[in-house]
């Protein structure tokens, strides 16, 4: 059973990536205020869930929820500053959102830099164990699948439809066929060293 509230003195949000793993798409991410009295069963750590369960909480959520922020890095600054300090800016861009200002920043994971000198706690796991950082995997999730659907139809031949840009054989397949796209994250290693890549 996931728990509502760290803490029941400050107002607190979660924060949670998605797509840190991919070869294609922006890294995006969300934060979320959860009303005090905020109950939902199957909310769980987006990863957990099916597509259709997701969809469903992503209605839900946005409904009920006190605040909610959503924030895209695209490829170009992946590139430029790496995943995991792209991963910390969404975050941060979410957060910078909400209204209310938070107090607490409970944070999916053990890396995260101060934003605005609130208080954060990094929880590993946390979209397992904490209703607003789960509630921040689905929106960000949600999201991102959004995006990479609509940039589907422009290059549909690496099915990220489906993939969503994480590396399938299928996506290193059609990315050794047609090379990379504007989307594609040039800092990642795209395929195995000894396949040849077109650029």
């Amino acid at each position: 059973m996931l728990q509502l509230n760290y803490q029941d003195k400050y107002l607190e949000c979660g924060t949670d990536e998605a797509g840190r793993g991919c070869l294609a798409g922006p890294v995006t991410a969300a934060a979320v205020i959860l009303p005090v009295d905020f109950q939902n069963e199957i909310l769980n750590d987006s990863k957990l869930l099916t597509a259709s369960n997701r969809d469903f909480l992503e209605v839900i959520l946005k409904d009920s929820c006190v605040s909610f922020g959503i924030a895209h890095i695209d490829m170009g600054i992946i590139d430029e500053i790496n995943i995991l300090n792209a991963s910390i800016l969404a975050m941060h861009k979410s957060i910078q959102k909400l209204k209310p200002c938070p107090e607490l920043i409970l944070v999916d994971g053990n890396r995260f830099k101060p934003f605005k000198k609130i208080r954060h706690e990094c929880i590993i796991q946390g979209d397992s164990k904490f209703l607003s950082i789960a509630a921040a995997s689905i929106l960000a999730k949600t999201a991102r699948d959004a995006f990479m659907k609509k940039i589907d139809k422009e290059f549909p031949m690496y099915g990220w439809a489906q993939n969503k840009g994480y590396p399938t054989k299928a996506h290193r397949k059609a990315i050794q066929s047609f090379g990379l796209t504007k989307y594609h994250r040039r800092s990642f290693k795209q395929l195995p060293d000894q396949i040849e890549l077109k650029v």
